[in-house]
């Protein structure tokens, strides 16, 4: 059963090593970060499983003591999921994490976490929704307490800058996003469409739909954390419990 979940961005900006000289600018994504975190470690779960987009199909597991690293931004900095390998009930032998997983175990690891096992879920951003909230489902029946870290982005759409240029339908969209991340109302974000989201450039609709699945019927609250769309992304923290 799912008793708390936490939703952060996953740019790898968030790494202050990889953001260099721009690094304070998410400083208050950071803050907001280890706060959600604690909403889960107070939750007391038996596992922790990291959720984020990054599966080239369907959806790819990683066991506890998976790795990634930043090299990929030009900075050499190793990261690993959870604090001990092996201790997941997936089988080793998972390639590197992807970018999303990567910066989720770098968020565990800043916040020293040692409450629960912890094992990680990529999520293809083409995952039609009923897979994700099935996904959700499968994962919260998993353990007795079971506590999500969804990672995932807004659309990346809001400015002339961003990475998929403007659209003036992105910041609806957000916005949309924000209120159900913020309330926890699982029905408005498997609701979100796919297609639009993809062409939003909205990499977070996948894990917030395993997010919906794995809430049904567990009667979380809410709340919206932060939101700002620096970089012309939309970037939301939400704690639920």
């Amino acid at each position: 059963m799912l008793v708390a979940a936490a939703v952060c961005p996953c740019p790898p900006l968030l790494v202050p090593d990889v953001a260099a000289g721009a690094a304070p600018e998410l400083d208050g994504a950071r803050t907001a970060c280890s706060d959600a975190l604690a909403v889960l470690a107070a939750s007391r779960p038996d596992r922790l499983i990291v959720v984020g987009p990054g599966a080239e199909q369907g959806l790819e597991r990683y066991p506890a003591g998976a790795v990634g690293d930043f090299r990929g931004f030009g900075v050499d900095v190793d990261v690993r999921l959870g604090t001990e390998a092996g201790t997941g009930s997936w089988p080793a032998g998972a390639g590197p994490l992807p970018p999303s997983l990567a910066v989720g175990a770098w968020l565990l690891a800043r916040t020293g976490w040692a409450d629960a096992p912890v094992e990680g879920l990529a999520v293809s951003e083409r995952l039609e929704p009923a897979r994700c909230t099935e996904a959700g489902r499968e994962l919260a029946a998993q353990a007795g307490r079971v506590a999500l870290l969804v990672l995932g982005d807004g659309s990346a759409c809001r400015s002339v800058k961003a990475p998929g240029y403007f659209d003036d339908r992105a910041a609806a969209f957000d916005e949309r996003a924000a209120r159900a991340l913020g309330s926890a109302d699982t029905g408005a974000l498997a609701a979100l469409d796919e297609h639009f989201a993809y062409e939003l450039k909205a990499a977070g609709r996948a894990p917030w739909q395993v997010l919906a699945g794995a809430a049904e019927g567990a009667g979380l609250d809410g709340r919206l954390l932060y939101e700002d769309a620096p970089y012309g992304v939309g970037y939301f923290v939400a704690a639920w419990s």
